[in-house]
């Protein structure tokens, strides 16, 4: 009954879609050829870019590490895809290692407060301390995003893509949605595994 229950919490969270502006506008990273996005991050990056253009935040920050085979980090991947199409660079801030869904929260949390602590005191002060994020990825995967960037310290605002092949395709989203009900509770109790034991699900990078 438990596991059905959250089956039923992911589908309903799969239809929010928050309003109202973010300090930044999150990309979760997927599958790239040669630099060009897969259908599924170009449905993700598009989304983004309308946020973007619509003033709802001011920068975005993609996630992605590099698969193997990769030369680019889909990431990078992803930045090369909005510049193309008016995104400043100065407006786009990466996330280059995470490989998973956890390893990206994690990292853009770090990531934001980096930010936030490069800003001038009397700007910094006037902020929240938690900073907003729009997270933008495919339906399915909006609960655990939210749940997790909220354990981490962000306050987060979904807004998930509907133009995503998954989405298009009913059988595919709801397997997608039944592996979700796993990934949840095996990432929320990773992530209370690690703050109590003060580990990190990556290495932070040192180059």
């Amino acid at each position: 009954m438990g596991w059905l229950l959250s089956v039923v919490i992911i589908f309903g969270w799969s239809r929010r879609a928050a309003q109202g502006p973010a300090d930044a506008i999150v990309v979760l990273g997927a599958a790239h050829y040669g630099g060009r996005p897969s259908p599924v991050l170009r449905a993700r990056l598009d989304h983004a870019l309308a946020l973007w253009k619509s003033g709802r935040a001011e920068r975005m920050l993609l996630t992605g590490g590099r698969r193997d085979g990769d030369l680019i980090s889909e990431a990078a991947a992803g930045r090369r895809y909005l510049v193309r199409r008016g995104v400043p660079s100065t407006a786009i801030l990466l996330e280059s290692d995470g490989r998973t869904s956890l390893e990206s929260i994690e990292g853009t949390a770090r990531l934001l407060q980096a930010w936030r602590d490069s800003l001038p005191p009397d700007v910094r002060a006037k902020l929240s301390k938690r900073p907003s994020v729009l997270l933008v990825s495919d339906p399915f995967h909006m609960l655990r995003l939210d749940v997790l960037a909220r354990l981490h310290g962000l306050r987060p605002l979904p807004s998930p893509t509907r133009t995503s092949p998954i989405s298009a395709n009913r059988a595919v989203a709801i397997e997608y949605m039944l592996r979700e009900s796993i990934a949840l509770p095996t990432d929320v109790a990773l992530t209370l595994w690690l703050m109590f034991t003060g580990g990190s699900a990556s290495v932070p990078p040192t180059r």
